[in-house]
């Protein structure tokens, strides 16, 4: 495993996208543990669940569970002595410990029953929650005893959908099924835990074409463990695999020394669940591969009626698109997003800070970023000669149609930077209006007509959109960064130096308010003096 981790093999059997499955994430480490979303797992002390295959999936799961166990989310720090709480509060979102509303103890417990939650073990969660209910009805405290029953039924409804496999068999178990076809091959895992099926989860695979389902299969399992961070007492396998012993004792090793089984059943209810399973792939893979024809299918009609629309020679596999965005002039920003086959290739994309341009002028900020673009494409035909040296891929190729957000304007400013670099003829451009949805081409007064409902408009909008999207998120964290600057520079004695100290140290503006004179001065280049007015500058 870790040959291959290292060496990552070109035609070795394996996990497609593997380093980008989303996990959830309980900081456990934390005084008072937040619930999020990583793609990476670190030995840092937090409990991770997952791998899962749709970020969408995960953020739903976190949905549900924070109505359940409401946890924190926000960047407070937690003394129990704010005045208030947030929103999140008041619509029972949070438990408040910001407010003293829980104690760390009992806090501690919602997020430890969210972890059982998440591992099937609902039996515990339920019978402490009812005999605290029970409690507090003895007690006459009737609003805290509804609290828990809304609970109560909020777990209810989420264990009514876990089919009971199981009985009494209480084993955590995986079951591991393949489907292939037309050289793809997909995955599909039964989480069953204290005999309750309580997710699945399908998983392509790349390189499987000419290798056989023992060896798939073998590929697989290793790779996937590999990745999550629980593995069950046996895994149920449609058939034999290579190296079985050694990955039963590596199985074994990834759970603390405990025994773990893999089991090939032939007959019974194991057995129908295998099949079960391997129907599931099936299934899912046809679904997926109907979808992926369909959507190719889409791409080359959209591309073929740019082609038409636009009296292209070939159709524009790569498409650029750019859009600038700025408040009332200020952190400007420029964006670059590329399309290749008509889906986005999100390693191409750039954003620019505009340098040159003061105020709000977006047709000299359009100027500027599509000179900066093409610069370095040049530089980049030098660099490409340099032995030793690559290119930036996104810089280095020229685009089949440039596409730029606006009207006329901003179409004659891409026509003005073409000529600059002799691409004029040779690097197809338009411009999309946002107003009426109209394309514009350098060589015709009047808009490109295109069907309101044809797929090269749809993509036209798509393009755009997704431009005006990386630029609108680019220009917001320049936006934040300069905000942020901006009120500690207006502070006498803070210079970009200390500046750039005190967020290094704190983080943020709030840490730093929150900071005491000892703790600023502990920064470099904080003398008590400044410290002293950081303080009342901020407060």
């Amino acid at each position: 495993m870790n040959l291959i981790k290292k060496h990552r093999p070109h035609f070795n059997v394996r996990l497609k996208d593997d380093k980008r499955y989303p996990y959830i994430k309980v900081h456990w480490a934390e005084p008072y543990p937040k619930v999020t979303v990583t793609r990476k797992m670190l030995k840092d002390g937090s409990r991770y669940y997952g791998p899962y295959t749709s970020v969408w999936a995960v953020h739903q799961t976190l949905d549900i569970l924070r109505r359940i166990f409401p946890y924190l989310t926000c960047d407070r720090t937690i003394t129990g002595q704010d005045e208030r709480a947030c929103l999140y509060y008041d619509i029972h979102l949070c438990s408040a410990p910001c407010i003293g509303a829980v104690d760390q103890i009992g806090y501690r417990q919602i997020i430890a029953d969210l972890c059982q939650f998440l591992e099937g073990r609902t039996e515990p969660i339920v019978s402490r929650i009812q005999t605290e209910m029970q409690q507090a009805a003895d007690q006459l405290n009737f609003e805290k005893a509804a609290g828990f029953r809304d609970q109560l039924e909020a777990i209810q409804r989420v264990v009514e959908r876990q089919k009971v496999i199981f009985t009494n068999d209480q084993t955590d178990s995986d079951v591991i099924a393949l489907a292939r076809g037309n050289g793809d091959a997909c995955v599909q895992v039964f989480f069953i835990r204290t005999g309750k099926l309580i997710g699945r989860e399908y998983f392509l695979l790349e390189g499987a074409e000419e290798t056989p389902d023992s060896d798939v299969m073998a590929e697989f399992i290793k790779q996937f463990y590999d990745q999550t961070p629980m593995v069950p007492a046996r895994v149920l396998l449609p058939h034999e695999v290579e190296e079985a012993k050694i990955i039963k004792q590596w199985l074994s090793a990834r759970r603390s020394g405990e025994k773990v089984e893999i089991l090939i059943p032939r007959e019974g209810q194991q057995h129908e669940l295998i099949q079960l399973a391997a129907e599931n792939a099936a299934e899912t893979l046809a679904a997926l591969q109907a979808q992926w024809q369909a959507d190719t299918n889409r791409q080359t009609q959209a591309l073929a009626e740019i082609q038409a629309a636009l009296n292209l020679a070939s159709p524009p596999n790569r498409i650029e698109c750019y859009d600038i965005s700025n408040t009332q002039g200020t952190s400007a920003t420029g964006s670059m997003v590329v399309f290749e086959q008509g889906v986005p290739r999100k390693n191409h994309y750039r954003h620019f800070n505009i340098r040159s341009v003061k105020g709000p002028d977006d047709f000299a900020s359009m100027e500027e970023v599509l000179t900066r673009r093409f610069n370095r494409w040049r530089a980049s035909q030098e660099i490409s000669n340099t032995p030793g040296k690559k290119p930036d891929q996104a810089f280095s190729l020229l685009p089949d149609l440039l596409l730029v957000d606006g009207g006329k304007g901003q179409l004659s400013r891409a026509v003005a930077v073409l000529e600059n670099f002799s691409l004029n003829g040779k690097v197809p451009v338009a411009a999309l209006a946002k107003q009426n949805e109209e394309i514009f081409v350098p060589s015709q007064n009047k808009p490109i007509p295109l069907a309101r409902q044809s797929q090269g408009l749809f993509l036209f909008q798509r393009v755009r959109d997704e431009a005006h999207r990386f630029a609108i998120t680019s220009h917001r964290k320049q936006r934040t960064r300069v905000g942020l600057a901006s009120r500690l520079d207006s502070i006498p004695g803070i210079g970009p130096a200390r500046r750039k100290a005190l967020l290094n140290h704190f983080g943020s503006i709030q840490k730093i308010q929150e900071a005491s004179i000892d703790e600023l001065t502990n920064v470099h280049g904080i003398t008590e003096t400044i410290a002293h007015a950081i303080k009342n500058h901020l407060d």
